[in-house]
């Protein structure tokens, strides 16, 4: 069950900076994370979900500063994780891990499995010889697979044995949060459910705290007990995720609910088609972001950035459609 806020993020901002000319002056930003706020609990898993470029990985690196931060605030319990200097950032390393989208680019090709699953113990000092190689076995077994496959190297596994060898290299230091990359994407169907099956055993063993990264719908409802939803760089919509399935209730919201295939031929369901494209991030629209895009948009959307507020049960939403 989940119990108190763990981490907590405020007004984040990360915005790359675009160069030009002859003296390479910055000419611009990318404006890939433009006010994020949300929490998450211990024990609970917070899905993160959205059309692709609207800032989703790039929230998860800033938040463990594999990005720093344009501006903002990140709490994991008392600490502010963006004003940490070297050493405190190091030894909170450990209490924060990331799985990655891509389980062969994340793994270095020249190390074994268990020189990968045990460098991280040795950066922090938590075991050495034979102590760490009796527990590179027992994580290697603990995610399913055997003591044999840790001489080996990353190019003798498949897609799916690679992202357990990425989760086995997170949980090598105990952590109390993990950071989760659309860690099935680049995986077939049927392999993304035994890892998120595996997941969800790990997070109830070991008491893990998840942000679950994706932009499938479906594995984000399976998975999740919170689902926030990002468009441009912006949280539009934050519910329990029965509460959100049920009852979306911005438009954007609607219309990703909306092209979820039902596996049952006789239900009909009315796709929401969006008309345009996503802006870019370069240049987003002035007021609500996602105005360009929106039936209901009203005089006010165009020039007044909505308000980010909880409208009853923890239900928070970023729409003036609510206010009026």
């Amino acid at each position: 069950m989940a119990g108190d806020i763990l981490l907590e993020v405020k007004n984040l901002v990360k915005h790359f900076p675009i160069k030009g000319g002859i003296l390479g002056r910055t000419i611009g930003a990318v404006k890939a994370v433009d006010g994020v706020n949300f929490f998450i609990r211990e024990g609970e898993t917070l899905g993160l979900v959205g059309e692709s470029g609207c800032g989703k990985s790039t929230t998860g690196r800033v938040i463990l500063r594999l990005l720093e931060a344009t501006a903002g605030e990140v709490w994991f319990r008392d600490k502010n994780v963006l004003e940490l200097g070297k050493e405190e950032m190091r030894a909170l390393r450990r209490e924060m891990q990331i799985i990655f989208q891509d389980p062969y680019a994340s793994l270095n090709p020249r190390m074994t499995v268990g020189n990968i699953i045990g460098e991280a113990m040795e950066i922090h000092g938590l075991a050495r010889g034979k102590e760490k190689e009796e527990r590179v076995i027992e994580l290697l077994e603990t995610v399913g697979l055997t003591a044999q496959h840790m001489r080996r190297y990353p190019h003798e596994f498949s897609g799916g044995q690679r992202q357990r060898i990425g989760i086995a290299r997170a949980l090598a230091v105990d952590p109390s949060l993990i950071i989760c990359d659309e860690p099935v994407s680049a995986l077939d169907v049927s392999i993304q459910a035994q890892v998120i099956n595996l997941m969800q055993d790990l997070q109830e063993e070991f008491g893990l705290t998840y942000l679950f990264i994706a932009h499938d719908l479906s594995v984000v409802k399976h998975i999740s007990n919170r689902v926030a939803v990002m468009y441009l760089g912006k949280i539009v919509e934050l519910a329990d995720k029965e509460e959100l399935y049920r009852n979306p209730q911005h438009p954007y919201t609607q219309a990703l609910l909306s092209a979820i295939p039902i596996p049952d031929p006789t239900i009909k369901r009315e796709r929401i088609i969006l008309e345009g494209d996503v802006p870019s991030p370069v240049n987003p629209p002035s007021g609500c972001h996602f105005h360009t895009r929106c039936k209901y948009c009203m005089d006010i959307c165009k020039v007044e950035d909505p308000v980010f507020k909880d409208y009853g049960g923890e239900h928070f939403v970023a729409c003036h459609l609510l206010e009026r």
